[in-house]
């Protein structure tokens, strides 16, 4: 007897597996290279099953996004009992190895955030939770001139890592220490400057 062509999932299993394959999908792809049509064949599913859990492309790419963005974030959670500087150097570690290992996945990224506007809201937000993460950790939580550095260095250090990952011409220990030292002097720079 031949086995069923499709198979019917619980919806929260369905949407979970839809997410997982988006986050496959658009670590190989950018945004503008995948359709819902490709989506759905992928998923061996129909394309109204998948406008049944997802409205429309944007909607999907913003949901593997944000669930690829959460499992980021716990790599990369800082640890409360190191010291700030020690706490930032692994965290700024475990995200280069994860951009060493998700190379692809992050040059589309970066590719496809001027694509669709919920990318740039979402890489918008992970920036400022990251930089609210920064002052907390060292003490400067609602200092305006800290948080401009903090905020200022996260859009550096993008530019940094794409320009290593284009000459691969410094190793990712070096790589850390200068984008860990960069925040270093924003943030002395910023608490030095005085009052207009």
């Amino acid at each position: 007897m031949a086995e069923p062509a499709y198979t019917r999932l619980p919806v929260g299993e369905r949407r979970s597996r839809l997410l997982d394959l988006g986050v496959s999908l658009f670590s190989q792809h950018s945004y503008d290279e995948l359709s819902m049509a490709e989506i759905a064949r992928q998923a061996g599913i129909s394309k109204a099953l998948l406008y049944h859990y997802f409205p429309g492309k944007q909607e999907y790419f913003e949901a593997t996004l944000a669930q690829a963005a959460a499992a980021l974030g716990e790599i990369t959670e800082p640890d409360p009992d190191l010291e700030p500087i020690e706490a930032l150097t692994q965290s700024v570690d475990a995200f280069l190895a994860w951009i060493d290992g998700n190379e692809t996945a992050y040059r589309k990224l970066m590719q496809s955030a001027g694509s669709a506007p919920g990318v740039r809201a979402l890489i918008d937000d992970v920036r400022d939770r990251t930089a609210t993460r920064i002052l907390e950790g060292i003490g400067a939580a609602g200092q305006p001139k800290s948080r401009a550095a903090a905020r200022g260095w996260l859009w550096y250090m993008d530019g940094v890592i794409l320009d290593w990952l284009e000459h691969r011409d410094i190793d990712r220990t070096e790589l850390r220490d200068l984008l860990v030292g960069s925040l270093a002097g924003a943030l002395a720079a910023a608490a030095a400057s005085p009052r207009a």
